[in-house]
């Protein structure tokens, strides 16, 4: 499978049970783009439908997993109105619509969950970042390798974010779920494991290593027998109501970016630069909210 545009897929070279998918952005650190979502999908039906292929590796090629949203396609830009998006589904700037906003994230949720749905398992491979949106990629994987340096979670959870694919209450119980959403901290490797969160951490000598014995143990199990096991799985997340969860996780995503504080953060990063705005927001220093957050919305764009 030659004909991708961010990701790559091939069997491994040493085991021919085991599929290698790639996040193949490195110069962006794999950032996601309108493209990979979909080449995501369709590189894991791809695997899905060859009779070969017992488990799925996914990685991240060059310094990192996934550090997600592009923010130079998503995010920056210098709009006149308020409220204003580009949008991939339309060919023209609209004011915005938090349902075509929702279908636009919906439908990226429903390709990163391709990884869970899938009958064979997933495995995610995670070196450097796997945040933000990359945590969402990774966190739809059955299960994770990390080295123990490696940082997982989603910092825009703090302004500008909600996790569409909403993960973490399932992977890792609500009170650290609510830890991780309230600080917008990350967490390493190592942490990642104490927690539950990933199944191994290694330093990064071993990752390579330790992640294809995994794979090589899975991959000498029938496909049958893994579709089933994953399946019995699976339901009980559905009977927790995963969808429905994901439902209102997409639609407060669009909101988070288009209230007063979604706003200021999107002004101050067009005048100041994300990397600024983002360090506001790492920083732990308040975010501007409601009526102050108007009122330096008004001010940024009138340039005072």
């Amino acid at each position: 499978m030659s004909d991708f545009e961010t990701v790559t897929i091939a069997m491994d070279e040493t085991n021919e049970r085991v599929a290698r998918l790639v996040l193949n952005r490195p110069e962006k650190l794999n950032a996601i783009n309108s493209t990979m979502p979909k080449e995501i999908r369709q590189a894991v039906e791809w695997a899905e439908k060859n009779k070969d292929v017992h488990v799925i590796i996914l990685e991240g090629a060059g310094r990192a997993f996934c550090a997600g949203y592009d923010l130079n396609e998503f995010a920056e830009g210098d709009d006149p109105d308020t409220i204003k998006e580009d949008h991939p589904c339309r060919q023209e700037k609209t004011p915005w619509d938090p349902m075509i906003d929702y279908a636009m994230m919906k439908q990226n949720t429903e390709d990163f969950m391709a990884l869970w749905r899938c009958a064979k398992p997933t495995i995610a491979k995670i070196h450097g970042y796997a945040v933000a949106g990359g945590s969402d990629i990774a966190l739809c994987c059955d299960l994770l390798v990390m080295e123990d340096n490696a940082k997982i979670g989603y910092m825009p959870t703090r302004v500008w974010g909600c996790p569409t694919t909403a993960m973490w209450t399932y992977r890792l119980g609500a009170t650290r779920a609510k830890q991780l959403m309230f600080t917008g901290d990350t967490i390493n490797g190592t942490k990642a494991e104490e927690w539950g969160l990933a199944n191994i951490s290694v330093p990064l000598a071993d990752l390579e290593k330790t992640t294809l014995e995994l794979a090589d143990r899975i991959s000498g199990v029938p496909n049958s027998h893994l579709m089933m096991h994953k399946l019995v799985v699976n339901q009980v997340w559905h009977s927790m109501g995963i969808e429905q969860t994901q439902m209102f996780a997409t639609v407060f995503d669009g909101v988070t970016r288009h209230n007063p504080e979604g706003m200021w953060f999107r002004r101050y990063a067009e005048a100041q630069g994300f990397k600024e705005a983002v360090a506001w927001r790492d920083s732990g220093k308040p975010i501007p909210e409601g009526d102050e957050a108007r009122q330096l919305v008004r001010d940024m764009e009138k340039g005072t």
